[in-house]
């Protein structure tokens, strides 16, 4: 009989003594582990101090984000205000171009005799060329809008370069228009009518005299931007004398490409922009030069 052999009695062999030893290392050997392992993960909860008030520095990110939201709120505000007084000085321009439209009217048409398809035709034109006259009259006003805006996000640089240049941005704009209006509409439209009264009899309508227009002075106001562009683009080191020089050429391709794209499909219009056009490149390229050269000698003032 095996003496062992009765599980209800708790005698055991030593054999069975020294297997449920090691067994019982091995359990706490994996206990001090886990406990080890347990110590080592970072607790996540938010330190605190005694009084359980979170330390500044786990805030600092809540609080830079708050003043982020801030800050635009602030920005959206200031734009719409800005908005809100552009849109009522054009009003104002437009209701009194609109009022007093017999007094501009043959200055606008140049004498020339227009005709009108439809009643409502007359009130597109007197319309349109109403809305033109307020834009030219408010943009002194917009101009000055839009710089109060973006000049606290403008550093010191390009809020000197604005400052100084203001005057000439408003100058050539209304100079741009001047040409157009004095010189480019009256020589193109002369060109174009006797080109068609060849073969046609030509009427024109108020509405297309008012595209026509409108299409020979707003874009050369704006082209007649180029010497400050250039002048801008060197100031914040994109441009250099050295770089429009190399491109001249093609630079009076992209000209005459400008030039055929906001006048009537003539060569002799499109001529008529693109002369004054290359010179006004080549007084930007002038006008780089003699910065750069006057850049250059203050520095060496300083060194």
């Amino acid at each position: 009989m095996d003496p062992y052999g009765d599980h209800n009695r708790k005698i055991l062999s030593p054999l069975d003594k020294k297997n449920k030893e090691e067994a019982e290392l091995s359990v706490e050997a994996k206990s001090d582990a886990a406990d080890e392992e347990v110590l080592k993960t970072p607790a996540l909860t938010t330190p605190t101090d005694e009084n359980g008030i979170i330390p500044p520095e786990e805030t600092k990110d809540e609080t830079e984000d708050e003043g982020g939201d801030s800050n635009l709120v602030e920005h959206l505000s200031e734009l719409r205000k800005q908005l809100i007084k552009s849109i009522v000085v054009f009003l104002v321009f437009f209701i009194a171009a609109f009022s007093t439209i017999n007094v501009w009217f043959p200055y606008i048409t140049h004498g020339y005799t227009l005709i009108v398809l439809s009643p409502m035709e007359v009130i597109s034109f007197y319309t349109t060329i109403s809305a033109a006259l307020a834009f030219g009259l408010s943009v002194p006003f917009l101009c000055h809008f839009l710089w109060k805006f973006v000049k606290p996000g403008l550093n010191e640089k390009e809020s000197r370069f604005l400052s100084l240049y203001s005057p000439a941005i408003l100058i050539l704009f209304v100079a741009g228009i001047a040409f157009g209006y004095f010189v480019v509409n009256p020589l193109s439209y002369n060109f174009l009518v006797k080109l068609g009264s060849m073969n046609f009899d030509v009427m024109v309508s108020a509405q297309e005299y008012a595209r026509f227009l409108l299409i020979t002075t707003m874009p050369i106001g704006l082209l007649f931007e180029l010497p400050v562009v250039a002048l801008f683009l060197s100031a914040i080191g994109i441009l250099t004398s050295g770089s429009m020089k190399k491109v001249r050429k093609w630079s009076y391709v992209v000209l005459g490409v400008i030039s055929a794209l906001i006048t009537p499909p003539d060569f002799f219009s499109q001529l008529i922009i693109l002369i004054p056009m290359i010179g006004l490149y080549e007084a930007s390229i002038f006008l780089v030069t003699r910065t750069e050269k006057r850049l250059a000698a203050a520095a060496a003032d300083v060194a």
